[in-house]
């Protein structure tokens, strides 16, 4: 579906011209020099183009999609580089008697079509929520949301819940009411209403044939004017990155490693994120043998993590840990470094032990081989993309066929295999996402979640139990003793195997300056993306 609110013409002009001088490997007429920030542009390149319709309801279900989404609608709160920051609450207090928060709007906060926001717009939303569930958020720990006066709002919670402001206030995105109280298939709702926020910026045209995005500034913005008049999203494949970089005809891009030394000796600034996404291999372990944690040590002892880094990511990354948190994170259990180290031969006895017997270069159970689908999406694995791609399955390929496991691996387009995994139709497959510098509850959805992130593990009652606990759990130390438990406990089932946390670097042109968004933005996305980048 392609919607645009501009002419045609414009979107085919813009997509021609900016493809026609990248495949030409030269620069697009010279352009003038711009000196008033409304009349600058912000050009951001993907190697993925689409990312859905962004709507809150629409956008691809991937961090990607919320980001897009992000420009134009605003949650309660929002973070920077420091932590939590005002958004359309400028201020806010947590009563611990009544465990409530109560939350100041901001009072000059309009929505797009010039309408006022008030408290009511939060109330509609979270009523909403009760019967279209946003993808992230649980609010089922909201007892009831009031309005104290026309920009007070008041959260009861049914519970203590550590991360409400991370996951809830800091998320959400707040519809407006006048827009959305009729909608009832909100997924499908795709007029020019639907994209009605009250962030810095209107889309003003989508395709999804072209995986382009272009918004424009809403110059009434609460926060102030947007530095740049217009934020341009456009496809373009890894090889051409660094040419249109240097050419000045996109401003930021995800770059590979081997392309951080050209960029900044051509002045392009250079920034490299934290570990905060992870590549895993996803187990079906609702089917046989999987559904035996034996066999699903087995396949983590046969898998030598720091050499598919080293094969695949040219060492640029860090080893994946069994109890999923990444190393280099204040979270991290050191407890568990050194399990499941690359051991072939332990993991041959482990199949030994289960009764496989070998034969000839296979494994075997009565009489049959030992064979097994591994899937793997073509979106990554190329061109220094560091998504598990061809490249990575064929190594786990390798390293499952040395210790006798047959593998048949089987590429699809991403979206199909991320389908695949999400109606258990497979037995294994390599998936990644970010997230994993967020509040620690990221944990409970990364492991009982019911999403194709997710190892949708939920039959060991001792870690449900640690998961759910943990979240009531207010004093930062006593919770770290449990998240270190439910570390342990995950590595001690492996509903899947964490493999590598690539080193991600984005190149960025001096128009703006980049920083860390603290726990990631939203509910932890892991990508340089914030929109306050762009606010004044």
């Amino acid at each position: 579906m392609n919607v645009s609110y501009l002419r045609q013409s414009i979107r085919v002009i813009f997509c021609i011209s900016v493809v026609a001088a990248l495949l030409c490997g030269c620069s697009s007429s010279k352009q003038p020099v711009l000196t008033d920030a409304k009349d600058m542009v912000f050009t951001i390149a993907d190697h993925m183009g689409d990312h859905g319709f962004p709507s809150p309801f629409a956008h691809y279900f991937r961090g990607p999609g919320y980001l897009r989404m992000s420009f134009i609608f605003d949650a309660l709160i929002w973070k920077d580089d420091k932590g939590y920051i005002p958004a359309l609450a400028e201020s806010w207090e947590y009563n611990k008697e009544e465990n409530s928060y109560v939350f100041h709007l901001q009072k000059k906060a309009t929505w797009h079509d010039g309408q006022k926001f008030t408290a009511k717009d939060v109330i509609f939303t979270f009523e909403y929520l009760k019967q279209h569930p946003y993808y992230t958020t649980n609010i089922s720990m909201i007892k009831q949301v009031e309005a104290l006066n026309e920009y007070e709002v008041k959260f009861y919670l049914e519970r203590l819940y550590a991360p409400f402001l991370d996951t809830i206030a800091g998320t959400i995105p707040i519809l407006p009411e006048h827009i959305w109280k009729g909608v009832t298939d909100p997924s499908n709702f795709r007029q020019k209403e639907a994209l009605i926020g009250t962030g810095p910026f209107r889309l003003v045209d989508y395709s999804k044939e072209n995986g382009t995005y272009l918004y424009e500034a809403y110059n009434e913005y609460y926060q102030g004017k947007p530095k740049f008049q217009q934020i341009k999203m456009v496809k373009m494949n890894v090889e051409m990155v660094l040419a249109a970089l240097k050419q000045k005809q996109i401003d930021m891009d995800q770059i590979p490693p081997e392309l951080v030394k050209p960029l900044e000796q051509a002045g392009i600034k250079v920034m490299a994120m934290p570990h905060d996404w992870v590549a895993n291999l996803v187990i079906n372990h609702r089917r046989e043998p999987f559904n035996n944690k034996e066999f699903r040590r087995a396949l983590a002892y046969a898998i030598d993590r720091k050499a598919l880094i080293e094969t695949t990511l040219r060492g640029e990354g860090l080893a994946g840990n069994p109890g999923l948190v990444p190393s280099d994170n204040e979270w991290f259990n050191p407890a568990l470094k050194d399990l499941y180290i690359y051991d072939p031969a332990k993991a041959q006895s482990i199949l030994s032990n289960l009764g496989y017997v070998k034969n000839g270069p296979y494994w075997e159970k009565n009489g049959q081989i030992l064979e097994l689908e591994l899937l793997a999406g073509n979106s990554g694995g190329s061109g220094g993309v560091d998504e598990p791609g061809e490249r990575h399955g064929e190594f786990i390929k390798s390293q499952l066929e040395k210790v006798g496991i047959k593998v048949n691996l089987r590429i699809l387009e991403s979206k199909t295999a991320d389908s695949r995994i999400n109606e258990w139709n497979f037995d294994l497959a390599l998936n990644s996402h970010g997230g994993l510098g967020a509040d620690p509850d990221y944990l409970k959805n990364e492991i009982m979640g019911k999403n194709f992130n997710s190892a949708r593990f939920q039959d060991n009652e001792t870690l449900a139990n640690l998961l759910n606990q943990q979240v009531s759990i207010l004093d930062k130390t006593e919770r770290r003793q449990l998240i270190d438990k439910i570390q342990a406990e995950y590595a001690d089932e492996v509903p899947a195997v964490p493999l590598y946390y690539p080193t991600r670097y984005y190149a960025y042109t001096p128009k703006i300056s980049l920083f860390v968004t603290k726990q990631g933005i939203g509910l932890g996305v892991p990508i340089p993306l914030n929109k306050m980048f762009f606010i004044k």
